[in-house]
């Protein structure tokens, strides 16, 4: 999905929990104070959501990792804000902020499917926030416009590791979930625009 600014009010964190559990058609990301709508997204961007939901629930579904995938519907905390990734996976128990059960603190992968107006903010800032989290262990980011996945694991000493997988004969694996994904199905009915 694509952030959009509002109006440059700065709310709290309470306030804006407040506004975003009573609002029923947009969601927004929260930043400093700071509220961003978020945006409908395109075609390929939700095939490609709905083949890695898919293929992830199924994986999780055989494997013993105890783990479960949301998708973007989720909040995640992060320093300073809220945002909602496209895909979020949680290992052991999933842990909340609060009884809403809305607002997930401890995620291990998270996953954005790139948009133009936010794959520099998901390759830098939103990606610092990221790396705060100290359960997160890989970000993964998807391209809408050709077969690309890019992945920073966490090794050890907190350092991020990058990798990146192009062309449909290729199979990335999610290091810390112990997932093997074949391109050719997490692109499965995405159409490119010809250049």
């Amino acid at each position: 999905m694509t952030a959009q600014p509002q109006e440059k009010k700065l709310m709290t964190p309470a306030e804006y929990l407040e506004m975003e559990r009573t609002s029923l058609d947009i969601k927004h990301e929260f930043y400093g104070g700071e509220v961003f709508a978020m945006v409908g997204a395109g075609r390929n961007h939700n095939r490609i959501n709905v083949n890695l939901t898919k293929k992830l629930g199924i994986n999780f579904e055989t494997n013993s990792a105890h783990c479960e995938v949301f998708s973007n519907d989720m909040r995640v905390k992060i320093e300073n804000g809220y945002v909602y990734p496209d895909l979020v996976i949680s290992c052991g128990n999933a842990e909340f902020e609060d009884d809403e059960f809305d607002t997930l603190t401890n995620p291990v992968v998270i996953i954005e499917i790139l948009s133009d107006s936010t794959e520099a903010f998901d390759r830098g800032d939103k990606f610092e926030y990221y790396k705060a989290i100290p359960t997160l262990q890989e970000y993964i980011l998807v391209s809408p416009k050709k077969i690309w996945v890019g992945q920073f694991i966490r090794k050890d000493g907190g350092k991020w590791e990058y990798g990146s997988y192009q062309g449909a004969d290729h199979i990335f694996k999610i290091e810390s979930i112990n997932c093997q994904l074949p391109l050719s199905e997490l692109y499965l009915n995405v159409e490119f625009d010809p250049k």
